[in-house]
């Protein structure tokens, strides 16, 4: 088991952190610090493409945001 680490840029004790894709009935999602989980995915792997595409979303709606104020 490996030992956990903090990430670049944070100090202090680590905290307590949980994978971010689950699967319930054969089914894959994947949770959003937002509270709300995404899914159902036929597969893990359909589960990381979409989280993927979600973060570019984000990324491009916090760029977008940036600009306007």
């Amino acid at each position: 088991m490996t030992r956990p680490m903090n990430r670049k840029g944070e100090t202090g004790p680590v905290p307590f952190r949980t994978g971010r894709f689950f699967s319930i009935e054969s089914k894959w999602y994947f949770a959003c610090r937002e509270g709300v989980d995404r899914g159902p995915f036929d597969s893990r792997g359909d589960a990381v493409a979409a989280l993927q595409e979600y973060l570019r979303d984000l990324d491009q709606v916090q760029e977008k945001a940036a600009r306007l104020s």
